[in-house]
């Protein structure tokens, strides 16, 4: 006995699969975002907290600092919205491809629409972490070479 319901349904669970694993890994994303924007904010607040009390030259390193913190946290901050915008995109195909085969709404063109935006916003999500990064490392070698020699031999970019 084969039931045709049956059989559909099982071939809307099999489309939204792909999909759903798409989701495991922009969740792991979200993740490694959300912890890394935990330690920014951790280290900007041990900054803020000390500079009250350090001396002018100190001062001027942790105020520095705070601003590239500050910098880093929009960063991660613009990276979680588009990460979690795709995701949402993500779940919004999946309910339509369920939704579009009982009710036999041509849903094709929206669904390859909502993907290619799910899939631009992981991108973008992607790049503003990858600048993140790169401001990270940037910002700990400008600042090591200002404790360590006095200067800013490479400037950390758009500090103000």
């Amino acid at each position: 006995m084969h039931n045709p319901e049956i059989s559909a349904i099982a071939s809307q669970i099999q489309l939204a699969v792909a999909p759903v694993f798409l989701l495991a890994g922009v969740g792991a994303i979200l993740n490694v975002l959300a912890n890394r924007l935990a330690r920014v904010v951790d280290r900007a607040r041990r900054v803020s907290a000390a500079a009250e009390s350090l001396d002018p030259v100190e001062r001027d390193h942790a105020l520095i600092e705070l601003r590239l913190l500050a910098r880093r946290i929009r960063a991660a901050n613009l990276a979680i919205i588009c990460c979690t915008a795709s995701a949402l995109l993500v779940c919004v195909v999946v309910a339509i491809l369920f939704i579009a085969e009982p009710t036999q709404i041509a849903a094709a063109r929206v669904i390859a629409a909502l993907f290619i935006l799910a899939m631009g916003l992981l991108i973008v999500g992607l790049l503003i972490f990858l600048q993140e990064v790169r401001l990270a490392m940037l910002s700990l070698r400008a600042l090591s070479n200002w404790r360590l020699h006095g200067r800013l031999d490479e400037a950390p970019p758009d500090i103000s």
